[in-house]
C-alpha cells in the first residue's frame, strides 16, 4: 500500500522503537513479542543473558524480543542499604556493578558495629559486607578481639611516708562485649586507664616505701580484684597486671644504695666474726687434744717442721753437737 514503511527488526538485539512504545503495546500480538523491563530512578537492573551477566541498566525502559535469547534481570533498589536481592557476590565485586556497591571487611580477630544513619543497627562477625551506594549513612566501628597491652608509663605517685616514686605499669585485657565496648561506653581504652590508675595510686599511697618493696608483688592481685567488675562494665576483661618499674629520684637512688651498702658491710662483719670464733673454737679444741696425747703434739711439730722444710734449700749448722740434740729431740720421741 502507498505510504506504507516495513522496519525489519534483528530479534537478537534489543528492540528500539521508531514510534512512541506505548502506542506499539497496544497492538496485543507485538506486545506478546516483547519484555519490556522498567527501571525506576532508585534503581538498578542486573542483565543475563542464557544466565550469564552480562550488564547494569539504569532507570529507564528497555525492551527486548522474547524467545530468541534468554533474557533475564534482576532489579535492585538502591533507596535501601541492604542487599536483601540475593545476588550472588561474584556478581557484586564485578567492575560493572561496584560503583554502586560499598564494601566493609570484619578482619577475623575483630568484631564489628554497624551504625546505619547514626543508629545502631547490629553486630557484625568477621567476614564480608556489602551495601548499596546511596545517601544512606553507614558506618562501622571494628573492635579488636586480641589480648591488648595497656601501658601506664611514668606514673608519679607519692607513697604513705611521702616518697616520690615514679612507676611504670602494664596491663593485658581483652575487649568481651562489643556492645558494652563501642555502644554503652565512649573511649572505653581511656576509661580502662583511669581505672587502673587509681587503683595503683589507692594501693601505692596506702604503703610505705619499704612496704612497697616488700609488697611489689601484691599490687597485681590489688588492682585486678578492684578493676575486675568496673572492667566487665566497659565490656573488657584484665587478663593480667604488673609493676614494670619503679623508679626512685636521683637522691632517693643514692641514699638507697648507701643503705644497701651498709647493710653488706654488716653482713660481711657477722660473718668474719662467726668464722673467726670457728676457727677460735677450732684451735682450742686441737690444743685440748695435743695437752691429753704427747704422740699428737709431736706430729703437729714434724707437720711444722715439714712446711718449712719445703721452703729451706740448705742447712748449715754451728755449734756442734747441740744443735743436733736438739733436731734429734723434735724428730726422735723420748721413751
Amino acid at each position: 500500500m502507498p505510504f506504507e514503511e516495513v522496519l525489519i527488526y534483528d530479534m537478537a538485539k534489543p528492540f528500539h522503537p521508531s514510534i512512541e512504545l506505548n502506542l506499539l503495546l497496544r497492538d496485543n500480538i507485538l506486545a506478546a513479542m516483547l519484555n519490556v523491563v522498567e527501571v525506576g530512578d532508585d534503581e538498578i537492573a542486573l542483565q543475563y543473558e542464557n544466565g550469564n551477566f552480562k550488564n547494569v541498566l539504569l532507570s529507564g525502559r528497555y525492551v527486548y524480543w522474547n524467545g530468541v535469547t534468554d533474557m533475564t534481570f534482576v532489579k535492585a533498589d538502591l533507596s535501601k542499604a541492604e542487599i536483601t536481592e540475593g545476588i550472588d557476590v561474584n556478581i557484586l565485586v564485578r567492575k560493572e556493578v561496584l560503583p554502586y556497591i560499598r564494601v566493609y571487611a570484619v578482619e577475623s580477630h575483630e568484631k564489628a558495629v554497624l551504625f546505619t544513619d547514626g543508629k545502631y543497627t547490629k553486630v557484625l562477625e568477621s567476614g564480608v559486607y556489602y551495601f548499596w551506594k546511596n545517601p544512606i549513612a553507614i558506618t562501622v566501628v571494628k573492635a579488636d578481639l586480641r589480648q591488648l597491652q595497656l601501658e601506664l608509663s611514668g606514673q608519679e605517685i607519692l607513697t604513705r611516708d611521702k616518697a616520690a616514686l615514679r612507676i611504670n605499669f602494664y596491663t593485658q585485657y581483652r575487649v568481651t562485649d562489643i556492645f558494652k565496648a563501642m555502644i554503652e561506653n565512649k573511649d572505653y581504652e581511656k576509661q580502662l586507664y583511669i581505672l587502673i590508675q587509681l587503683s595503683l595510686r589507692e594501693y601505692i599511697g596506702a604503703l610505705a616505701f619499704d612496704e612497697l618493696l616488700e609488697k611489689k608483688e601484691a599490687v597485681t592481685s590489688y588492682v585486678m580484684n578492684a578493676v575486675r567488675e568496673k572492667a566487665g562494665n566497659l565490656g573488657v576483661e584484665i587478663r593480667d597486671c604488673g609493676i614494670r618499674d619503679i623508679i626512685l629520684p636521683g637522691e632517693m637512688k643514692e641514699i638507697m644504695n648507701q643503705v644497701l651498702v651498709a647493710q653488706k658491710k654488716a653482713e660481711a662483719n657477722v660473718i668474719m666474726r662467726r668464722e673467726e670464733t670457728a676457727s677460735t673454737r677450732s684451735l682450742l679444741n686441737t690444743a685440748k687434744l695435743m695437752e691429753d696425747n704427747v704422740m699428737l703434739f709431736k706430729l703437729k711439730e714434724m707437720e711444722y717442721v715439714e712446711k718449712i722444710a719445703d721452703k729451706i734449700n740448705s742447712i748449715s749448722l754451728s755449734g756442734g753437737n747441740q744443735i743436733i740434740d736438739q733436731l734429734k729431740d723434735i724428730f726422735v720421741p723420748k721413751k
